[in-house]
């Protein structure tokens, strides 16, 4: 028996082997991928204690709401929605002007939101895969920003809207964060992970310019954490309260400062201000059962990408 012979009556078990190996590596991932996993019993207990510590304030807030202002008080207070809910919250939107405030908390919110989404997504891009100088620095700059109080700025800001003739009007609430530090590193981040080199250079290769590759390149693949900044954002900026306080007034406001009306007098009105409260909230909770299955699989898809 020759030496070749025996290399290759040798080498075709090995090889034999490895391929069995392999292939059953992979019907071993493939059944590993299919397979459903099951929580145990303790997981749903947790889960059960989560969603009811989060529902709860919601709940006791319809429940304030829907009573009078004696039986919020009482000791111990009720757990059971009483029958003045609809007329409370007719009240509240009578005295608190909320269709107006409503409009402008839309209109402040979405511009702001859709605004951030952009300009941070143009930078982020710009942070994450483009080679300029001065760029570590530059982003430790906007970085740097976010260690600034915000309250710091307020009175040189004012004083800017008021030279502008911005002052008690929507623009001053919205000009101020058409884009945000925490946004900017948000996408930066996101974008470094999930945007591969190669991708970028093949447009480059093709011949398109930077903003062509953004358009047709990033935003596909940033829309996950688009949804996402933006969901975050509206909230925000549906939520501020300081800001909108200091430069708009009562007859131009936005529902956390028309709120402010029906806590005034020298007797509160916990119902009241309960009811305006729940009106305020519930355009968010309609939006996020409008688009939450959309933001969830987006964040579903990003993840898988990354």
């Amino acid at each position: 028996m020759t030496t070749e012979s025996l290399a290759v009556r040798t080498d075709t078990p090995v090889r034999t082997s490895i391929g069995k190996t392999r292939r059953g590596g992979h019907r071993l991932m493939r059944q590993g991928a299919g397979r459903q996993h099951h929580a145990g019993p303790l997981a749903y207990v947790l889960l059960a204690v989560m969603a009811i510590l989060s529902i709860f304030p919601l709940y006791w807030t319809m429940v304030a709401a829907s009573t009078d202002n004696t039986r919020v008080s009482q000791t111990p207070p009720p757990f059971l929605p009483g029958p003045n809910l609809f007329s409370n919250l007719a009240r509240a939107w009578d005295e608190a002007a909320m269709g107006k405030a409503m409009i402008n908390s839309l209109i402040v919110a979405g511009v702001i939101a859709l605004s951030t989404v952009l300009f941070a997504t143009l930078a982020g891009f710009a942070f994450a895969k483009l080679r300029f100088k001065g760029r570590n620095a530059l982003l430790m700059l906007v970085i740097g920003t976010m260690l600034v109080p915000p309250q710091l700025g307020v009175v040189p800001l004012f004083m800017m809207m008021s030279k502008l003739g911005w002052s008690q009007q929507l623009p001053a609430v919205i000009f101020p964060t058409l884009v945000s530090a925490v946004g900017v590193f948000f996408m930066r981040q996101y974008l470094s992970e999930a945007l591969p080199d190669e991708l970028v250079e093949a447009g480059r290769v093709d011949g398109a310019h930077s903003l062509r590759i953004f358009w047709s390149i990033v935003l596909p693949i940033a829309r996950p954490a688009m949804a996402v900044l933006f969901m975050i954002t509206f909230v925000q900026a549906w939520n501020d309260f300081f800001w909108p306080f200091v430069v708009l007034d009562m007859s131009n406001p936005t529902v956390p400062v028309a709120l402010t009306q029906l806590s005034a007098g020298y007797v509160r009105d916990q119902s009241l201000i309960m009811a305006g409260a729940l009106l305020g909230t519930l355009p968010l909770l309609a939006m996020f059962i409008v688009f939450g299955r959309q933001i969830v699989g987006g964040i579903m898809a990003g993840a898988v990408k990354g």
